[in-house]
């Protein structure tokens, strides 16, 4: 039951997803202040839907030696092999075994020379958050995730962290996943 429910989500994330890029086809403005919503542990964290190729549910991540912990191999995606980052592990929280709910969201880095794979908890939903709704990032983050995030998006009474994916990796790891 619980396979075919997430399923049926799925679906419907990937369909929202479909449809924001569809309506992106004529302009990038149609895009601008949307975003794919996700969940790691109890936060929820967002990207611009700009970035996001897709969404694919977890399958077999063929591990690579000498990568980063956070880096949990790679994946042969209808034939391109895509590395794969555990979102917990890149942002230091602990790890937790993938369930029928955990995803892989594809994004595009570097204007979509490089595609890599994040894997997260859950994919809530594609929403609009108008840029008046977003506030920079704090100042006194100084943990590593805290160069991560582009802002604050308030939604209802919800805040939701914004990402910004192109410095979800550094210059040197960047240069170590596309080789």
């Amino acid at each position: 039951m619980s396979e075919a429910l997430a399923s049926i989500e799925k679906k419907e994330q990937e369909a929202a997803l479909a449809a924001a890029k569809d309506a992106g086809d004529d302009a990038e403005d149609t895009l601008k202040d949307m975003y794919l919503s996700f969940r790691l542990g109890d936060e929820d964290y967002c990207l611009e839907i700009r970035h996001v190729t897709e969404i694919v549910g977890i399958q077999k991540v063929t591990e690579v030696p000498d990568m980063p912990h956070y880096v949990k191999g790679v994946v042969n995606l209808r034939g391109q092999v895509i590395p794969v980052i555990d979102m917990r592990l890149r942002f230091n929280m602990a790890g937790r075994d993938y369930d029928e709910r955990t995803c892989i969201v594809v994004i595009n880095l570097k204007d979509g020379q490089v595609q890599v794979g994040l894997v997260v908890d859950t994919v809530n939903e594609v929403r609009s958050i108008e840029e008046s709704n977003v506030s920079p990032p704090p100042k006194s983050g100084t943990g590593q995730c805290a160069q991560y995030i582009r802002g604050l998006g308030k939604v209802g009474e919800d805040v939701k962290i914004i990402l910004d994916v192109n410095k979800l990796l550094f210059e040197n790891e960047l240069s170590s996943l596309s080789a």
